[in-house]
């Protein structure tokens, strides 16, 4: 028996050769569900898959004829209904029309030579404000050939209509066509002053000091979502209370830092410590590395500890700390501020066993 070829495809165990993945009823019926979903982002992009799709419905497709017809349909009508409709032609004059078809006219004056380029401009709804996708469908069954472009000076392809918001329009002809041109920012970003200038995003203000309530609010003013800002203690053996019981805590450091851009999707994370308990020194406004005065060295800071000088008592285990060979997890003491705790080695030293 001879051997396989190398470039021979490989084959199964009836001896008949896969079929290509494009080849099964999956994918036929896959690419056609895909021209809707993908005319509705772009047309042409939808037209392309249709292309593809009428090719797999008709190329060594078993189906039969009458079944690879009605996907044909099927797909053509379904990219069909998600188009958006075709302009309107302008309603013609017929006393103009005549006017323009006179011979006895220069042929070196046009009619309207002395009217300002404002004037043949048609008249457009305001679609400042408004998203892309939305205005793109208005003004297309206006009657409009529409056009758009990112109206920041970065001038980014605009793909996907529903991401973008309108801030700069205008209108012009191109032969008897109306058209509309859009300059667009992304959804959430605030308009440039003029079309092609940087768009303006508001900056981090100084937060340092300030409570947690107040700058809380001035973060949300700068339009950023609530569930976007993030309380943090300014001290690693610090804990945080309980939500709603550090609003007069005050602001340490904050991230972004001060004058830095707060864009679209920006999370912002305050350091909190008490007023009593002030902020690390020397990096205060910039870093998180201290930690608070622990003379037992319990992670318990002195000013929660009840205890600060005894490491066997801390505000979790005021009675003690638990340790090895205890009976029944008690102390074993019979008075006193350590007690006896049967010789045993603690477990929890040191550790967040505990």
């Amino acid at each position: 028996m001879p051997a396989p070829h190398p470039f021979d495809p490989p084959r199964t165990p009836d001896g008949a050769s896969p079929r290509r993945w494009w080849r099964t009823n999956r994918a036929r019926v896959g690419f056609v569900a895909a021209v809707p979903v993908l005319g509705l982002v772009e047309p042409r992009l939808g037209g392309a898959v249709l292309i593809v799709a009428l090719v797999v419905l008709w190329w060594g497709n078993p189906w039969p004829k009458a079944g690879r017809i009605a996907a044909t349909v099927a797909a053509m009508g379904l990219l069909g209904a998600v188009l958006p409709d075709p302009p309107k032609e302008p309603a013609r004059n017929p006393v103009a029309d005549a006017k323009a078809a006179d011979p006895r006219r220069s042929p070196g004056v046009r009619p309207d030579a002395t009217a300002t380029p404002a004037a043949t401009r048609p008249p457009a709804t305001d679609y400042r404000s408004q998203n892309l996708d939305v205005a793109y469908g208005k003004a297309r069954k206006a009657g409009f050939l529409v056009t758009s472009h990112d109206a920041s000076e970065k001038d980014k392809f605009v793909r996907g209509r529903s991401l973008w918001t309108i801030c700069f329009q205008e209108t012009g002809r191109t032969g008897t066509r109306p058209t509309l041109d859009f300059g667009v920012v992304p959804k959430g970003a605030p308009c440039p002053k003029k079309d092609g200038e940087p768009i303006p995003w508001p900056t981090m203000p100084e937060l340092v000091w300030k409570t947690w309530r107040t700058a809380r609010a001035e973060v949300v003013a700068l339009g950023v979502p609530a569930d976007h800002i993030e309380a943090r203690k300014a001290y690693r053996n610090d804990t945080l209370p309980d939500e709603g019981e550090y609003d007069d805590w005050r602001v340490c450091a904050h991230d972004p830092a001060k004058d830095e851009k707060v864009t679209s999707g920006t999370r912002v994370t305050l350091y909190l410590s008490s007023r009593e308990n002030g902020c690390p020194e020397p990096h205060r406004g910039t870093g998180t590395t201290a930690d608070l005065p622990d003379r037992d060295d319990d992670n318990d800071p002195d000013y929660r500890d009840p205890f600060p000088d005894d490491r066997d008592r801390n505000t979790t285990f005021p009675n003690g700390v638990p340790h090895l060979g205890d009976s029944g997890g008690s102390s074993g003491s019979s008075g006193g501020s350590g007690g006896s705790h049967g010789g045993g080695r603690s477990i929890c030293r040191h550790t967040r066993w505990c």
